[in-house]
């Protein structure tokens, strides 16, 4: 048993026929039952690191450890739903749900995986072929919680489907996860979403980590201040800073107290991670250990 989930040091991923950098030294520790979003533009690397966690790639550089050893090691003991949604075309959806049981004979959750299927009234018999994306999102989920993994893996799970069915597979899925302490790692265009939904964060931008660690205490170390368009942040970190009219509204890193005039607030996270990818020259901040936290 381990307390880490994911670990890496100075992980990078280069594809040489693509002639780009996909990541480049990302060093962070992911601790185990946290339900974590990864976020960022598209091209940040966010589908690279979630290959690389599962096993399907495998790094230029550096290291990644799973649940305390290696992406194949820990293969019988993770989940992973890429954003294709790869299934067999020709297979019912019932057919596929005996095939994740007969690939899957050590644990398996027939009745997990059924209610998934059922929640979205999918016939058994529809081969998968025939199923709308959302649909096909719906079996490839039942297809992962079934497996009952200890570490869920989801790359856009829920891009294909409607609010409402997002809404309800997301609440499955994190009553689901706390139940069972299941580590989700999951990334999405649709921050506000993931708000409320997650308590860790890992924020990519060209390939690195730009931010790191318990959303809350990320949240904590930056202040949304507004004031006069004349005002100094004197000493602070700025992290983005716009001016309208009059008045300017900024996202600081404070060093002491925000004095004279400004207003101060907590950022959501919406507002934290606009900030940082408005502001690619801002300075990372990692906060999985005390060693590497960063101003």
């Amino acid at each position: 048993m381990t307390d880490t989930a994911i670990e890496a040091a100075a992980l990078g991923k280069r594809f040489r026929r693509r002639g780009r950098q996909a990541l480049d030294s990302c060093t962070f520790r992911l601790p185990t039952g946290v339900v974590c979003a990864v976020v960022g533009p598209n091209g940040a690397g966010k589908s690279t690191l979630l290959a690389l966690a599962a096993g399907l790639t495998t790094p230029t550089e550096g290291t990644l450890t799973i649940l305390g050893g290696t992406p194949s090691e820990a293969r019988e003991r993770l989940a992973y739903v890429a954003q294709d949604k790869p299934l067999h075309p020709q297979l019912t959806v019932g057919e596929t749900l005996r095939l994740g049981r007969e690939l899957n004979p050590r644990v398996w959750d027939a009745a997990v995986a059924e209610r998934v299927v059922a929640g979205g009234e999918l016939d058994p018999d529809a081969r998968i072929s025939t199923l709308s994306g959302g649909q096909r999102s719906r079996v490839a989920l039942a297809l992962a919680l079934g497996k009952r993994p200890a570490l869920l893996l989801l790359d856009e799970p829920m891009a294909d489907l409607d609010p409402l069915a997002r809404h309800q597979l997301m609440g499955m899925l994190l009553a689901d996860a706390a139940e069972r302490g299941t580590t989700v790692v999951m990334s999405s265009h649709v921050v506000a979403e993931l708000e409320g939904s997650c308590d860790h964060l890992l924020l990519l931008g060209a390939g690195r980590i730009r931010l790191s660690g318990p959303l809350d205490d990320l949240l904590a170390a930056h202040t949304l201040v507004t004031g006069p368009a004349t005002g100094d942040l004197g000493p602070h970190t700025v992290v983005e800073s716009r001016t309208t009219g009059r008045q300017l509204t900024a996202l600081v890193r404070p060093r002491g107290p925000v004095g004279g005039d400004w207003g101060t607030a907590e950022p959501s996270l919406e507002e934290l991670v606009l900030s940082h990818l408005r502001s690619p020259e801002a300075p990372e901040l990692r906060l999985d250990a005390p060693e590497e936290a960063a101003v």
